[in-house]
């Protein structure tokens, strides 16, 4: 069934994504901090950067995930699997560092306010709100509610687009940071 594979293919990029992105808490505290030559965040900036996206992003997800739920009771939910297409080319774009022009709400902006360790444990908690989204909507609900998404020019998306959103801006920064280690790694002492 396309949906169980659908449904598995987010469940993994979630976990992949929140475990890579759990990797760089461990790194050395000079690296987290370096600010790249262009004047990019530094890795702490980026991990709370993350958190804050996905604050703002679950607030929409959970409410959908109840919406779509609630919708279940007087839908066709087979008629609207058998028409749904799962935009993965256009989301899969989300996960590409500096793959488009992407505007961020000062909202979304890191402060540095926020103690690592904090940072570390609401990422934590996070992937399992998105799991447990996600299994409340394990035979295909999250179809049966649609949020605009303006970034990338997504349009109306539905809450497994949504989750797998959330796990590409997670990609998106796991990228961002490499970049800033490299470059780390590439300065002269």
């Amino acid at each position: 069934m396309q949906l169980q594979a659908t449904i598995t293919e987010i469940r993994d990029r979630l976990n992949s994504t929140f475990a890579k992105q759990d990797e760089w808490f461990d790194k050395p505290a000079e690296l987290r901090a370096f600010r790249p030559q262009h004047g990019g965040w530094t890795i702490d900036e980026v991990l709370e950067h993350i958190g804050l996206t996905n604050h703002y992003l679950l607030i929409l997800i959970t409410k959908a995930t109840r919406k779509a739920l609630l919708n279940a009771a007087d839908a066709d939910l087979q008629a609207e699997l058998s028409s749904h297409v799962f935009q993965r080319d256009k989301l899969t774009e989300i996960g590409q560092h500096k793959s488009f022009a992407w505007v961020r709400p000062e909202h979304m902006e890191p402060t540095g306010a926020k103690p690592l360790p904090e940072v570390r444990a609401q990422l934590q908690d996070q992937l399992g709100q998105c799991l447990n989204s996600l299994n409340q909507l394990k035979n295909g609900e999250g179809v049966l509610y649609k949020t605009t998404m303006s970034v990338n020019e997504l349009g109306k998306i539905n809450v497994y687009e949504y989750l797998y959103f959330l796990a590409q801006h997670g990609q998106r920064h796991l990228t961002q940071m490499a970049k800033n280690e490299a470059e780390f790694a590439a300065r002269p002492r």
